[in-house]
């Protein structure tokens, strides 16, 4: 994208005009890293590549932290920003290597096989939240957010050519991709881990208060064969649709400037390069066509692939 809509400034890898910088300022996105890291556990060399080279239980919150600060400096940081956190992660994954827990074989932790299935599970996730708890995407932007996410693909070390580039080459990757699939006991720890993380006693309440809600319904959001492969019951679409829209308004309510700290300062450091007109929200992104297919319906996903279905309010 041409900078000279924002006085030269460094656009970065995305831009304004891109869905992905519009959209990843949402509140709902860490509501969607949480459901990230449900499914990228369902893969057991992914999830052994975790286990083995961090210690996931007591820095589970860090992870989440690191993967919020990636994000953003993948959207909204200068071009020179994005790709040299890039190189960092790959320069570290190089180094990097677990056990197979099946098989006993070692392998890099950059397999590109690895690198896929946790671009696409993130991906999915981003995108499956943001839609189904009220952002107004259209099927032609749900598509372009996945296409330009191919530029984050390649930051991390994988050819965009072998990453999907729409909804459906998304969806036609989840069904390849879910014989490999299985809750093995590394899966059932980040599982257990996050409903109950492990935290101070003085700090248990506000644990119970606020981290468990937003664990549950980063959960609930899961494809029904998740559920199944966790072996918890999948909560009813329509109800998890609504609380997650529900959520998503109360989390918008909270001011921009303050949620915007975190991950650090990365949007309001990309507003005050490219000037207030490059302040991001999804719903600049409307249209005639926005998300209604006709009087009172609506494109939603509500769990077991995008499906037609009539609001409740």
């Amino acid at each position: 994208m041409s900078g000279a809509p924002y006085g030269g400034a460094d656009p970065g890898l995305y831009g304004p005009a891109s869905v992905t910088w519009q959209c990843h300022g949402e509140p709902v996105m860490w509501i969607a890293g949480v459901r990230a890291l449900y499914l990228q556990a369902l893969h057991p060399r992914a999830v052994r590549g975790v286990m083995e080279n961090s210690d996931f239980r007591s820095d589970a919150w860090g992870r989440l932290l690191r993967t919020a600060d990636f994000v953003g400096t993948l959207t909204y940081g200068t071009t020179e920003a994005a790709e040299r956190a890039g190189a960092r992660v790959r320069a570290i994954h190089r180094t990097l290597s677990a056990t197979d827990p099946d098989t006993g074989e070692r392998f890099p932790v950059d397999d590109p096989a690895l690198l896929l299935w946790i671009h696409c599970a993130q991906i999915d996730s981003f995108l499956h939240v943001l839609r189904r708890s009220g952002v107004p995407l259209t099927r032609d932007q749900a598509d372009r957010y996945v296409d330009e996410n191919r530029t984050g693909a390649r930051l991390v070390g994988l050819d965009p050519r072998d990453v999907p580039a729409d909804t459906a080459q998304l969806a036609g990757y989840f069904e390849t991709v879910r014989s490999q699939l299985t809750a093995g006991p590394d899966a059932r720890a980040v599982d257990a881990f996050l409903r109950s993380p492990p935290t101070h006693p003085l700090l248990v309440p506000g644990r119970n208060l606020l981290w468990r809600p937003i664990a549950r319904l980063a959960y609930a959001t899961l494809p029904d064969w998740a559920h199944r492969m966790y072996g918890r019951p999948a909560p009813a679409p329509r109800d998890t649709t609504r609380r997650l829209r529900l959520t998503g308004h109360a989390l918008r309510t909270i001011p921009a400037a303050l949620r915007w700290q975190l991950p650090p300062g990365h949007i309001l450091k990309a507003m005050r390069r490219m000037g207030p007109g490059s302040r991001p929200s999804p719903y600049t992104l409307r249209t005639s066509a926005a998300i209604l297919d006709g009087p009172g319906r609506a494109r939603h996903d509500d769990g077991g692939g995008f499906t037609t279905w009539r609001s409740p309010d």
